[in-house]
């Protein structure tokens, strides 16, 4: 884990006891710091009750202790500081609320000389966030992802000299944080979300916004340019940096590389793949370098992730997608070449009553597969547009789209739905995805090579929980 001289003999609080929470206070304590810890749930509470011998451990709720002299109350993410006490009880006693982000800030000064990344933005940090990493890491650069990704930041061991720490930034963290100056800073974009976290729309981006305020006007800054928030951001960072300082790409100019890149397909992923090559120029990386290795990025599991090609058919686990506006720009990935080339499962637990965010892209789909509760009524939506099957389950789908599919078509789950109705989450949905086409096309395989035919119906489904 990253430890530092700067936390030794402070007093800190810390509300939440989950990944960040708990790798806070493991760093602050071995940091040499007395730690007041708390968390709702009775489990984490005991773990830290146990180790009471440690005199630097205090396990009580900073909502209604006495928070004189400490030096700040370390609160998770996932808290609403326009609803929770601990905002109101931090400025009573003058104590800055702050997250574990803010902590890796005040750490930087003592570990071995390196660069920080920050990417921010509604749609797209993680995507962004893992291929800046990839293209780094292609060019030899010992590189850390954290923040809203991955492990904790803290829990990390420090990189050596020369390493760049690439820190995904929620608006919930960066609200959380007063003196991270990223050497390289980027905004992907600004939609509306989390409202109930913030006094609108507006709010909200102001939230953005904070990243680049703390950053050193000298630094590079990416933005994006698909929306008018974004660019009235830039606009204002314009004013106050030097020329050049304020980069705005849009992705044109890689647009003719696009085809490939097999893991970034589509108009989001031209902006996500034009903020990353930015971010990656201003560090120092030249085209010879990041133009081969964006062949190579494999995505993020369960967000456009390939998990098979067979037969000239390519198969993609978005099982990420659980609304509709997650579910368009993968659509939008796979226009007609020159026939409607794209087979597409989806529902589940719907989070709506259409797919009007999808339906500029229905022209893409040769045909449907409807799954789960969601199934009758999207069928009905999409039966106009393109063939429809009721599949009803996974595997099922998955079977009637295999039988159909010719070469150079897509078989893709995007579910447009929460998964809750067959599914434990996303995360389980798209692992059965996996496994049934892997098990799929495996049995296939064995039929090419003169395995017998009339293998019982469902082989594949066995052992894959719905």
């Amino acid at each position: 884990m990253i430890v530092s001289p700067a936390f030794a003999g402070k007093r800190y609080a810390v509300l939440g006891l989950a990944r960040s929470g708990l790798t806070a206070v493991e760093t602050l304590l071995a940091s040499g710091a007395h730690v007041l810890a708390w968390d709702s749930r009775e489990e984490p509470r005991h773990a830290l009750c146990a180790r009471r011998h440690e005199e630097s451990i205090e396990v009580a709720d900073p909502v209604t202790a006495d928070l004189t002299g400490y030096d700040g109350v370390v609160v998770s993410p996932g808290v609403p500081l326009n609803k929770h006490p601990i905002a109101e009880a931090a400025r009573r006693h003058g104590v800055p609320v702050i997250g574990d982000i803010e902590l890796f800030a005040l750490a930087r000064g003592s570990l071995p000389a390196h660069r920080v990344v920050g990417i921010t933005g509604t749609n797209g940090k993680s995507t962004t966030t893992s291929l800046v990493c990839h293209l780094l890491e292609s060019a030899g650069v010992p590189t850390r992802v954290g923040g809203n990704i991955g492990v904790p930041v803290l829990g990390e061991d420090p990189l050596p000299e020369g390493g760049v720490y690439v820190l995904e930034l929620s608006s919930y963290q960066i609200d959380l944080t007063r003196s991270l100056d990223c050497d390289v800073a980027a905004l992907l974009n600004i939609t509306p979300d989390h409202l109930d976290r913030y006094d609108g729309f507006e709010a909200y981006a102001l939230s953005k916004a904070r990243l680049f305020a703390m950053q050193d006007a000298g630094r590079p800054a990416i933005f994006g340019t698909g929306d008018r928030e974004t660019s009235d951001i830039a606009e204002t960072e314009e004013l106050r940096r030097a020329p050049g300082a304020v980069r705005r790409v849009g992705g044109q100019d890689l647009a003719p590389l696009q085809k490939d890149w097999p893991s970034l397909q589509g108009p989001h992923n031209l902006q996500n793949a034009a903020v990353a090559v930015a971010i990656v120029e201003a560090l120092g990386i030249p085209a010879e370098q990041w133009q081969p290795a964006l062949r190579t990025f494999s995505g993020l599991p369960h967000r456009m992730e390939r998990v098979a090609e067979a037969g000239g058919v390519l198969y993609i686990n978005d099982s990420k997608a659980t609304n509709p506006a997650s579910t368009a720009p993968a659509l939008a990935a796979f226009p007609p070449d020159p026939e409607p080339r794209l087979h597409w499962i989806l529902g589940g637990l719907p989070k709506g009553d259409d797919l009007d965010e999808c339906a500029p892209f229905f022209g893409n789909v040769a045909a449907a597969y409807t799954i789960g509760d969601a199934g009758p009524r999207f069928a009905e939506i999409l039966a106009p547009y393109t063939e429809v099957h009721r599949s009803e389950m996974m595997a099922e789908a998955i079977r009637d789209a295999m039988t159909r599919a010719r070469p150079g078509d897509v078989i893709m789950l995007s579910p447009a739905c929460a998964s809750f109705d067959q599914f434990r989450d996303y995360e389980a949905r798209g692992l059965a995805f996996r496994q049934i086409v892997e098990a799929l096309l495996e049995l296939h395989g064995e039929q090419e090579q003169g395995a017998s035919a009339d293998t019982p119906e469902g082989e594949g489904e066995d052992g894959v929980k719905h």
